[in-house]
This record gives structure tokens, sequence and C-alpha cells, in this order.
């Protein structure tokens, strides 16, 4: 059985921690993941792609087990890594992700891949957006603003008892009377 942990580490650091987590503790037999997004920025009038985290300073843990104590028996091998803040919901509290938590973070893990690219989307009849496929699809309750011109939908995240809202990138395909 599958179980996921999050861990909270430096913001802008997620990658970082994860190659020295691997170089310093080769023998831990965990997965880690850090689901990314690319996405298009305006700087001096240069359009740049840029890739940032999904989920900004956490890192998810994949452990195959039947019980919880094995995350227990190599934590302090997270927490001797540079980087590291704790385990959530707290060090001495480690609780695997459940629920609305768990299919969130596996959307990005599993569905999306490692890195999230643009959503394919058209408009309909009353401006709502319609998500065919990519990163957004089945995200559409969580879409809080749509920015056409700039190609990006905001979208509002839940995490524990952590909320925080990211950008992510559609191409416009057309509107429904053109389908």
């Amino acid at each position: 059985m599958l179980q996921y942990f999050a861990i909270q580490v430096k913001t802008r650091a997620e990658g970082k921690f994860i190659r020295l987590f691997k170089a310093m503790h080769p023998e831990v037999p965990f997965s880690l993941y850090f689901p990314q997004r690319r996405i298009d920025i305006r700087r001096r009038g240069a359009i740049r792609e840029t890739t940032a985290a999904v989920f900004p300073g956490y890192v998810f843990v994949e452990v195959e087990t039947e019980s919880e104590e094995e995350i227990r028996t190599h934590q302090w091998a997270f927490r001797r890594t540079d980087g590291f803040f704790r385990f959530l919901k707290s060090n001495q509290n480690i609780c695997p992700l459940e629920n609305r938590d768990l299919e969130l973070v596996l959307h990005f893990i599993k569905k999306v891949g490692p890195v999230a690219g643009r959503s394919r989307v058209y408009f309909n009849e009353n401006s709502r957006i319609v998500v065919v496929d990519g990163p957004l699809m089945g995200l559409e309750g969580k879409i809080i603003k749509v920015d056409k011109r700039k190609g990006r939908a905001k979208i509002k995240l839940d995490l524990y008892d952590d909320s925080f809202s990211i950008d992510l990138a559609f191409e416009v395909i057309g509107s429904l009377d053109h389908r």
C-alpha cells in the first residue's frame, strides 16, 4: 500500500533538498516528488517560459508500507538534510495525506506528471472556461480567476490547513460554437 507524506522545506529550494537528500541518504527507499508548473512570464517586454513549484515549500514522500512506522524510522535522515523545516502535521504527529489532500497531490504527481504544462480550454456561450485536457482538468471548481490575455487561470489549492493560490497556463482552442 502506498502512502504519501508532506515535508515542508525551504521555498524555492525543493529540488536542491531532494538532490541533497538522495546524495546524503542513498539507503532510504522512498520516492520524493516536487510537482512543478510551466508558465510564461513577461519581463521588460520579453516573454520567458519559467518553471515554478505547484506547492511552494513542499516535498512529497511516497512510502510503500503497511505501517506508518517506516517513515518514523527514517525521519532523522530528513531532519538532518539542509533546508528541512518540518513534517506535516508536525514533527511529533507525522500523518499521511488523506482524502482531498491526497487526491490533490496525486493529481499533480500521477495524472499530470513532474511538470504541469498548458491546459487546452475553450470558453462557452456564457464566457465560462471549459477544460478539454491538461493540468486544469478536474480542477475546474478550484478556479477563482481567469486572465484570457495572459492565458492563465488562478486556482485555489488547500493542503492540510494551508490555503494558497497559483497560476496555471492554458491555451484557448476556440469557443463552443466553433467546435
